[in-house]
């Protein structure tokens, strides 16, 4: 079928018109439930942050790393989160739906697996490490694609935004958890890494494993 790949039984949509539509579906989508769960979170007096906040180096702490990223503290913490989610998201997600799952994953887990190592204490919660995760898997992709085009977009996105990688030094402000900064963003990088082309020798090393 025109516009889609199958690979493995998983069709992808392959034009860009296609994969735009479904990135603005997908963070659309992620984004309205966030702000569906901030307001549940809001009329509840703050339940859901005190039942799934991340705390760290706690046992139950283990399992807020799936959920820390979908709490804000208040709408505008949310709002701040917001736009740039959206567009990395977006950015990210024209190269494909695996590519951004598996970018918005090691994002999401680096993210929380450092808060719970190095985590000053109390509850934390935002999504700015899935922004950091998603802004350094653009930042780097291109130099592992030894994509010039990729590697364009960097600079682009780095002269916009780079002041926001500030955000995983220890000197920002207390409230804010450079650690989910930093997890998130390493995170990122080790997708860009995993998803970067493989060279000859190991494709035909694949060709050789029977199926």
């Amino acid at each position: 079928m025109a516009g889609l790949m199958r690979n493995g039984g998983f069709r992808e949509p392959q034009t860009t018109a296609s994969r735009a539509k479904g990135g603005l579906l997908v963070l659309g989508g992620f984004v309205v439930l966030l702000f569906i769960i901030e307001l549940f979170n809001t009329l509840t007096l703050g339940s859901l942050t005190r039942t799934f906040g991340l705390r760290p180096r706690s046992a139950d702490g283990l399992l807020d790393i799936f959920t820390f990223p979908l709490l804000h503290a208040n709408q505008n913490h949310l709002l701040s989160n917001s736009l740039p989610l959206i567009i990395f998201g977006f950015l990210v997600f024209l190269s494909g739906f695996r590519v951004f799952l598996t970018a918005l994953a090691f994002s999401w887990l680096g993210s929380g697996i450092t808060v719970w190592l190095i985590g000053d204490g109390g509850i934390t919660i935002g999504s700015s490490g899935l922004v950091f995760g998603l802004f350094a898997f653009l930042l780097v992709r291109g130099f592992f694609n030894r994509s010039w085009k990729q590697i364009l977009l960097a600079v682009v996105l780095f002269m916009g935004y780079g002041s926001i990688l500030l955000g995983m030094l220890p000197i920002v402000s207390g409230f804010v958890s450079w650690q989910a900064h930093l997890g998130g963003a390493a995170g990122g990088v080790l997708a860009a890494l995993i998803l970067r082309p493989r060279s000859g020798p190991e494709r035909q090393r694949d060709r050789a494993i029977p199926r």
